[in-house]
């Protein structure tokens, strides 16, 4: 029987806990700005949605301000269903200004992207400035049904719906879509290479966000009854931004925390005599101190909380006196023609691949040989490449790099290209692209020696990372696998270990292995036939021994004719 994971649960019934004991507690001069603090955590929410997928969000009280004008229209067309379906309404009609402001974040990150929503943050101040919110004209307020009538009812009421939300953002983080977003996060090419459309990930972090400032927006209309252009103004939604990234908006205590300090602080220094405007500065001094750290202060908090409970080590792995190399026959990726260039450089130069199916290939080369420019030309990132690329017959000219991941074509990378914001049994759920069971994870998870499930990326050295990533390849169950330097980040031992495991791979895992190496003893132990590369064009090919012995080999390694054995 399937167990069901119920962790998700933990800090949004906490969080519920919370305004339980609040909604007894506060007095009722403070239960105004309690609620107000609670609207923020929902915008809050939102932003950590797309501060989860890596990108920086500066409008995200204009989408707030869609939210409230939706519910003031509905209020004044006296529309069926009440505040709590109008706010409903309104989080649905901001998504598709979500979607609008996210398509620039399919090309922009970092700051031209902060650029762009900022200026959708001013043009929408001047648009809700220029023209009225719905009932303003005709002193229309925004009516609430009965059981949510009085300040401490509708206090509860707001902390319901940011439980619910904050319950539904934790349940996304667990399913491919939150994991997609984390990858995105850490590195588009590795989230393209799994197999995964990363312009889906970006846009539907950008909708979900711009829907949650949507609810922030019409519960906002609800609690003062008639809303005003000045709810919504540019430095607002700069200070919400500012609290996000100090207080870890991805985090649902984050978000909860950090509405309290853009409610409370102000009023702190209000009756302390101090100007409120120096809140802002606060907590823009916050801010850069948690970039300078490098974490939030839910982040640094929950960071220290998982090294107090370090999950196990996996015992090492002991080196086996290694098996045969498989050898296939019938070809399986057949690669014809491969040019790359770069200006007037030719990064390849007419380069023919064949692989065989059910075998282990070799593929090295000097520094500068090639090797990488290749694996992209296959995997498709580098789009204009001349020559054709077919896997097990299928052509995959013209496929981008996410469709080719899903025709059977699965890659690693030189670089550690693992995101740090799963767990490793998150990750791998997430690689894989296709519902796996705990067994199978554990399988695979044995097979290389890899961390527990409930370790964290962060918290692992290199070593463990690559060969997360193998696992990762593995458990898709492709058609080949393209490894890029697996052994980087490992001993020696450990190297020749992994090699034992990749001679498993064909016949126990049915995917065949192109490795592309610099230690040679791993490529000598793992591999039946290896491929030279040398500037852009092949220089042999065939048995390891054959090929490292001829003086062509080793003249591109060292210069001279000094044999490789």
């Amino acid at each position: 029987m399937r167990r069901v994971d119920l962790t998700f649960v933990r800090q949004p019934a906490l969080a519920l806990a919370v305004v339980v004991v609040a909604a007894v507690a506060v007095p009722q001069y403070w239960l105004f700005l309690a609620t107000s603090a609670l609207v923020s955590a929902v915008a809050l929410l939102g932003l950590g949605i797309v501060g989860r997928a890596g990108m920086n969000s500066l409008c995200q009280l204009s989408f707030a301000a869609v939210g409230a004008w939706t519910v003031a229209q509905l209020n004044v067309w006296n529309a069926p269903g009440t505040l709590i379906v109008w706010t409903l309404a309104g989080g649905l009609v901001a998504m598709p200004f979500g979607i609008l402001i996210g398509l620039p974040a399919l090309r922009l990150r970092g700051v031209h992207l902060a650029v762009v929503t900022l200026g959708f943050a001013a043009a929408a101040a001047v648009v809700v400035s220029a023209i009225n919110f719905p009932g303003v004209d005709t002193y229309q307020q925004v009516l609430r049904p009965e059981f949510i009538a009085t300040d401490r009812q509708y206090f509860v009421y707001a902390g319901l719906l940011f439980v619910v939300l904050a319950l539904a953002v934790e349940w996304l983080g667990r399913t491919r879509m939150g994991a997609a977003w984390r990858a995105v996060r850490f590195s588009e090419r590795a989230t393209a290479a799994a197999g995964t459309s990363v312009a889906r990930a970006k846009l539907s972090a950008f909708a979900l966000s711009a829907f949650a400032a949507g609810l922030a927006g019409g519960l906002l209309a609800g609690q003062v009854g008639m809303i005003t252009a000045q709810n919504f103004g540019v430095i607002a939604s700069l200070a919400l931004f500012v609290v996000a990234v100090m207080a870890g908006s991805e985090f649902i205590f984050g978000a909860m925390f950090g509405g309290f300090l853009i409610m409370f602080v102000p009023e702190f220094f209000r009756r302390a005599g101090i100007s409120q405007d120096w809140a802002n500065v606060l907590f823009g001094v916050g801010a850069v101190q948690a970039l300078s750290q490098g974490s939030s202060i839910m982040e640094g908090l929950a960071r220290r909380l998982r090294l107090r409970r370090p999950a196990p080590t996996p015992p090492p792995r002991e080196t086996s006196e290694g098996g045969t190399p498989p050898l296939g026959e019938k070809p399986l990726l057949e690669a014809e023609g491969l040019t790359v260039r770069f200006g007037q450089v030719a990064a390849l130069q007419d380069v023919d691949l064949t692989v065989p199916e059910g075998t282990v290939m070799g593929l090295i080369g000097p520094n500068g040989a090639g090797k990488s420019t290749l694996t992209d030309a296959l995997s498709g990132f580098i789009k204009d490449a001349a020559g054709t690329v077919a896997l097990d017959g299928r052509s995959l000219d013209g496929l981008p790099v996410h469709r080719r991941a899903a025709a059977g074509l699965r890659r690693t990378f030189q670089q550690d290209r693992v995101p740090t914001g799963l767990t490793v049994g998150a990750y791998l759920r997430f690689a894989a692209h296709r519902t796996v069971t705990r067994d199978e994870l554990e399988e695979v998870r044995a097979f290389l020696g890899c961390p527990p499930m409930e370790a964290h990326v962060l918290d692992l050295d290199v070593g463990s990372r690559r060969l997360l990533e193998v696992a990762a390849a593995i458990l898709a169950r492709p058609k080949l696998i393209v490894l890029d330097e697996p052994a980087a980040g490992l001993a020696h031992a450990e190297s020749l270990a992994l090699a034992d495991r990749l001679i498993e791979v064909p016949a126990r895992f049915g995917a065949s292995v192109l490795l592309i190496e610099h230690d040679l003893d791993m490529v000598r132990r793992a591999c039946a036939t290896i491929v030279v590369l040398d500037a852009g064009t092949v220089i042999a090919a065939g048995p390891p021994a054959e090929v490292l012995a001829k003086p062509e080999v080793a003249r591109a390694y060292l210069g001279d004719e000094v044999a490789l054995t």
